[in-house]
C-alpha cells in the first residue's frame, strides 16, 4: 500500500515565479527568505512532500534545494533536513549602513525588573499543572472539543463557584459564571453590554489603570472620576457624579495605592447601585494575598444582583494562562454572553478543564498559600531593606498584593525611574496610574515585589535601595 501524499511531511506555500520549474521554485524561495516570510533555522519540507504538494518532479525540487544550499540561502545536514540558513534577512537588516537602510531598535531587557503587575513566573507549578492537565484529559468527554457553552466548561464554572464562595465569599451559581480570556476581555464585553442598557458613563477610581478607562471608553462611555484616599474610593461621591450608570472599582486592594475599601464606603457603593439602578464592577485582581491582616470579602456577596465580579488567575498563577471569569447578575448572564458572538464564543477547553481540576484537587489552595508565604518574606525584606538602607522613604499598601508603594521627595519621581533605568532597574511611577482628571499628587514608585524570579528577588532589592536619592 503506498503512501497518502498528504502524511509526507510540513506544509509550504510556495508559488514558482518566473519561467522554468526549477528556477521559478528557486526564485520564490529567495524571495520568502529575503522578506522574513521563512525565518532563519526554518525547516522546510522534504523535496518529496515539496514535490508531490507542487504536482512537480522530485529532482526538480532537489536541484532547487542544492543550488540554494550553495549559494548560502540554505543549509543541509543529515538528520536535521533542509533549513533556511541563518543569516539576516536582506529586508530585515539590523543596523545596516547607507542611506535608506532598514534598522530596528532592540528594547533591552532590564537587569532588574520591579514593574508591578506580574507575580513570579519562575514559580509556576508545571509539575502539579502538568498532573492535572493529564487527569483532566483522560476524564474529559468528547464533547469538550466541540463548540460549547459561551459561558465555558461548566467542569470549572463548578470549581470556581465552590472556590469563590468558600475562599472569597463570592454568591456564585454556576450559571451566572462566564469564564473569558482575561480581565480585559470580561472589561470589553460589559462595556458593550453597559451600553446596550444605555449606560453613558462609567466611574473609576483617580489611580488605576489606563488599560481598563480606555476599554470603558472604546464602548462609548465617560470615564470620570471619583478620588482616592487612605480609606480607598470615596464612593459617595457617586451620587454627585451626573450621567454614571456603572462605577468600577478595585476594593479589596486599591491599585495602585493598595488600601482596601472601607467597609462604610462598600456600603455606600451598593446603596448606590440600588438607588440609581446602577452596576458596580468589582475588579477583584489579587484578592487572595493578604499578609497583615483579615480576608476581605468581595464587594459582591452584599449585592449579586448590583454587582458584576471580576477575577483571574492572571496573579494567582499567570497571565499567560488567558483565564478569567465573571460572576453577573442574572439578568446580565445572557447579554454577556451574546456580546462574546460567534467567533469569540470561549476560552480554550483543556486549559478550563485543567484548571478546574487543578481547583477541585486542592492543588491551587496549596499554590495560594505557598505563593503567599514567599510574598510576605519579600514583602518583609523590602520593608526592612528600606528601613536600613533609605530610612527617610515612607513604604505603603503593604497589607496585602504583589506591591508597594514607596513615597519619594516632591520633584523626585521622574529623576529616579531615569536613573533606575540607566542602572538596568525597571521601576513605574506612582504617576502613570492617575487619572487625567486628577490633581498631581505626592510623588512615589510603584514596586512590583512579586515579579522577579526567586533567584533575582535579592539583587532586584539591591538595586532599588541603591537608586534611591
Amino acid at each position: 500500500m503506498t503512501d497518502s501524499w498528504a502524511a509526507f511531511g510540513a506544509d509550504l506555500h510556495i508559488e514558482p515565479v518566473g519561467a522554468g520549474l526549477r528556477s521559478g521554485l528557486m526564485n520564490a524561495l529567495r524571495e520568502a527568505v529575503r522578506t522574513g516570510r521563512l525565518t532563519p533555522g526554518t525547516r522546510l519540507p522534504s523535496s518529496r512532500t515539496l514535490a508531490a504538494d507542487l504536482g512537480i518532479a522530485r529532482n526538480t525540487v532537489a536541484d532547487a534545494y542544492a543550488e540554494l544550499v550553495a549559494e548560502g540561502w540554505l543549509t543541509a545536514r543529515q538528520g536535521s533536513g533542509t533549513r533556511v540558513a541563518r543569516r539576516a534577512a536582506a529586508g530585515r537588516s539590523v543596523g545596516a549602513a547607507g542611506p535608506g537602510a532598514r534598522t530596528r531598535t532592540v528594547r533591552r531587557r532590564p537587569a532588574h525588573d520591579l514593574m508591578p503587575g506580574s507575580p513570579d513566573l519562575s514559580s509556576f507549578p508545571r509539575a502539579e499543572w502538568l498532573k492535572a492537565s493529564r487527569r483532566a484529559l483522560a476524564a474529559a468527554p468528547d464533547a469538550a472539543f466541540g463548540y460549547d457553552d459561551p459561558r465555558g466548561r461548566v467542569e470549572l464554572r463548578n470549581a470556581l463557584a465552590d472556590y469563590l464562595s468558600r475562599a472569597r465569599g463570592v454568591y456564585a451559581d454556576p450559571e451566572r459564571i462566564v469564564v473569558c480570556s482575561g480581565l480585559v476581555h470580561g472589561l470589553t464585553l460589559m462595556g458593550k453590554v453597559l451600553r446596550r442598557h444605555g449606560v453613558r458613563g462609567a466611574a473609576v477610581e483617580s489611580y488605576g489603570l489606563d488599560i481598563h478607562w480606555n476599554l470603558l471608553a472604546e464602548a462609548g462611555l465617560r470615564t470620570p472620576c471619583i478620588p482616592v484616599d487612605a480609606l480607598g474610593a470615596r464612593t459617595g461621591a457617586l451620587r454627585e457624579t451626573t450621567g454614571v450608570g456603572a462605577v468600577l472599582l478595585t476594593p479589596a486592594h486599591q491599585f495602585p495605592t493598595g488600601v482596601p475599601l472601607h467597609p462604610d464606603r462598600r456600603a455606600e457603593a451598593v446603596d448606590w447601585a440600588r438607588s440609581s439602578g446602577g452596576i458596580v464592577l468589582e475588579d477583584d485582581y489579587d484578592g487572595e494575598f493578604r499578609y497583615d491582616r483579615q480576608p476581605v470579602g468581595a464587594l459582591q456577596g452584599l449585592d449579586p444582583e448590583r454587582v458584576v465580579y471580576l477575577g483571574t488567575a492572571s496573579k494567582s498563577l499567570a497571565p499567560g494562562l488567558r483565564l478569567a471569569w465573571m460572576v453577573l447578575p442574572e439578568v446580565l448572564v445572557e447579554e454577556v454572553c451574546d456580546a462574546k458572538g460567534g467567533f469569540d464564543r470561549m476560552s480554550g477547553a483543556l486549559d478550563q478543564l485543567t484548571l478546574a481540576e487543578f481547583i477541585a484537587s486542592g492543588a491551587y489552595d496549596r499554590h495560594v498559600r505557598a505563593m503567599r508565604l514567599r510574598y510576605r518574606r519579600r514583602r518583609d525584606q523590602l520593608v526592612e531593606a528600606l528601613a536600613e538602607r533609605a530610612p527617610d522613604f515612607r513604604v505603603s499598601g503593604i497589607a496585602a498584593g504583589l506591591h508597594a508603594v514607596l513615597e519619594l521627595p516632591d520633584g523626585t519621581e521622574q529623576t529616579v525611574v531615569q536613573g533606575a533605568t540607566w542602572q538596568g532597574l525597571a521601576l513605574e511611577r506612582l504617576s502613570r496610574f492617575r487619572h487625567q482628571d486628577t490633581e498631581p499628587g505626592r510623588d512615589g514608585l510603584v514596586i512590583g515585589y512579586g515579579t522577579p524570579s526567586e533567584s533575582g528577588w535579592a539583587g532586584a532589592l539591591d538595586a532599588l535601595c541603591r537608586v534611591l536619592p
